[in-house]
C-alpha cells in the first residue's frame, strides 16, 4: 500500500491543476498552460477501450469550420494534458482520458481519423480566445457552459454534468457529505471557487481551511493524513481517485453543479446541432457508458449521460 501510496504522490506532484481547470470564471489559469508540450510524467495512460471508427458521409451542410475540416483533413482540437483520467499525456506522449476520447469520438463522427487529430494544449483564460480566432476546431477539456461564455462561443452537450464534491480516504466514514465537515481540514486550490464556497457557507472553520497552489498537493496532504477531504469538481476527483482506487474515494455528494460542453464557434449552428446528435447518439448506443467506465468510472463512482440543452 505504501508504495502504491509513493507512485500515485510522484505522478500526481507532477500536475499543474488550478482553479480554472474545473471551468470556473474569475480564478486562476493553470500554470502548464498555453500550448506547452509535455504533460505529467511516469504514469502510463489507460484507455476505455473504445473504438472510433471514422464515418465515411459525414456532412454538416452550411458549417464553415466543417469545410475547413474536410480540407485540411484532420481536426484542431483544444484539450486539457494534466488531469488524470481525463484529459491526460504520459512520460510517452500517449493521450487519454474521459475528455479525450470524448474528442475523438467527435472527430470520428466528422470523418477524421482520431489518429489525425492535432491536440493542442490551451490554458483555461484562453479558450474562447482560441475558438474565436480559428485556432482550434473546438474544445473538450472541463469547459462548463456558462451564459457569459455563450457572449464569445457555443456549446454543444452538455456531455457530463459536474459538482463539488469531496475527495477523503478509503477507510473514511464520518465524512459523508459538505454538512459533516465541521472540525475537519478541507484542501483545495488557492484562491478557488471551491474553497472560495466552503468558507462562504461555514461548512468547517477557518482555521480548518487549507489551500495550495495544485490539486496535487492537497491530494498529497489527504494521503500522508495531514488534511481530512479535498474539494473540487467531482470529475476532476474521480481521476485522483481512479489512479488509487485503494487509497481514495469520492463521497458522491456533489453540493454544486457544473455542466461540461463542447466549445464551438458562435456562430456555426448547423456544427454545433450536428455535434449534439451524435453526443446524443453516444449516449443512447451505450458509446457514452463505455468511455466512462473505462475512464473516471475507474474511481469506483457510477455515471451516466446527461441530456443535451439544444439552443
Amino acid at each position: 500500500m505504501r508504495m502504491k501510496r509513493v507512485a500515485a504522490v510522484a505522478m500526481m506532484a507532477s500536475l499543474a491543476l488550478s482553479a480554472a481547470a474545473c471551468g470556473k470564471e474569475g480564478t486562476p489559469t493553470p500554470s502548464g498552460g498555453g500550448t506547452a508540450s509535455g504533460g505529467a510524467q511516469g504514469d502510463t495512460c489507460m484507455s476505455s477501450g473504445a473504438t472510433f471508427t471514422p464515418k465515411t458521409d459525414a456532412n454538416v451542410a452550411g458549417s464553415p469550420t466543417f469545410t475547413k475540416i474536410k480540407a485540411a483533413g484532420k481536426v484542431t482540437v483544444g484539450v486539457k494534458f494534466d488531469q488524470p483520467n481525463l484529459g491526460y499525456k504520459d512520460a510517452q506522449g500517449k493521450r487519454c482520458g474521459f475528455d479525450i476520447e470524448i474528442a475523438q469520438y467527435v472527430a470520428s463522427t466528422l470523418g477524421v481519423d482520431p489518429a489525425k487529430i492535432e491536440y493542442k494544449e490551451i490554458a483555461s483564460a484562453n479558450r474562447e480566445t482560441a475558438i474565436k480566432g480559428g485556432e482550434i476546431d473546438y474544445y473538450v477539456g472541463t469547459y462548463s457552459i456558462t451564459d457569459k461564455r455563450k457572449n464569445d462561443i457555443s456549446f454543444a452537450g452538455p456531455y457530463f454534468i459536474a459538482g463539488q464534491d469531496l475527495l477523503v480516504r478509503k477507510d473514511e466514514t464520518a465524512i459523508t457529505g459538505k454538512d459533516t465537515l465541521k472540525g475537519k481540514k478541507v484542501c483545495s486550490a488557492t484562491g478557488s471557487t471551491p474553497i472560495q464556497r466552503v468558507r462562504d457557507e461555514g461548512l468547517t472553520e477557518a482555521g480548518n481551511i487549507v489551500e495550495f497552489k495544485t490539486y496535487s498537493e492537497c491530494v498529497s496532504q489527504l494521503l500522508d493524513k495531514k488534511v481530512d477531504a479535498v474539494t473540487t469538481d467531482d470529475a476532476i476527483l474521480k481521476g485522483y481517485a481512479a489512479q488509487n482506487p485503494d487509497g481514495l474515494k469520492v463521497v458522491g455528494q456533489p453540493f454544486s453543479t457544473e455542466k461540461y460542453g463542447i466549445g464551438l464557434p458562435k456562430d456555426d449552428k448547423a456544427l454545433r446541432d450536428y455535434v449534439n446528435d451524435q453526443v446524443e447518439a453516444a449516449a443512447k448506443d451505450g458509446t457514452w457508458q463505455k468511455i466512462y467506465d473505462g475512464t473516471l468510472g475507474k474511481s469506483g463512482s457510477a455515471g451516466s449521460p446527461p441530456p443535451i440543452e439544444r439552443y
